[in-house]
């Protein structure tokens, strides 16, 4: 069974793609987040680990540290991340802490993924404040990203 994704989730995903496709350019990994409130971006970041780096500069955490600071405010309430690969354990965890409504990734994370591929973070009964999720959106349009640029480095 499917995931019914509206036009207007996949055009914020089309907007990821393009932060993903810029931090290849960069010479980082392709992933890339948008961070919507309201039909409005209030965010949106691509990996930067290694130029800036920093562990935790992940498109996902650069996008809720640009949100948070947009509205003034670290709690994220009804805000919608889209984001071109499925979160890590690091990315999913503040989603949480941040009260992210929902996230909507792109391409399945065998390796690392903790949505359901590798861990299932957000489903854990403990956490406070539960975080919506769908992935499969433009799988293959991101999931060819990553390829091809971990291709190039080989």
């Amino acid at each position: 069974m499917g995931v019914d994704f509206s036009d207007r989730d996949t055009f914020w995903m089309q907007r990821a793609i393009q932060l993903a496709e810029l931090a290849a350019a960069q010479g980082e990994v392709p992933v890339g987040a948008v961070l919507v409130l309201e039909d409005e971006v209030i965010g949106e970041g691509h990996n930067r680990p290694i130029s800036q780096q920093d562990p935790t500069a992940h498109a996902e955490m650069v996008a809720l540290r640009a949100g948070a600071e947009k509205i003034g405010n670290y709690r994220l309430v009804n805000a919608m991340l889209y984001v071109t690969l499925e979160p890590c354990i690091m990315c999913a965890g503040a989603m949480v802490h941040a009260r992210v409504k929902r996230v909507v990734y792109g391409a399945s994370d065998p390796k690392a993924g903790a949505i359901v591929s590798r861990a299932k973070i957000l489903d854990n009964s403990f956490l406070n404040h539960r975080v919506e999720y769908a992935g499969g959106l433009l799988a293959e349009q991101c999931g060819a990203l990553l390829s091809r640029f971990f291709q190039a480095r080989r």
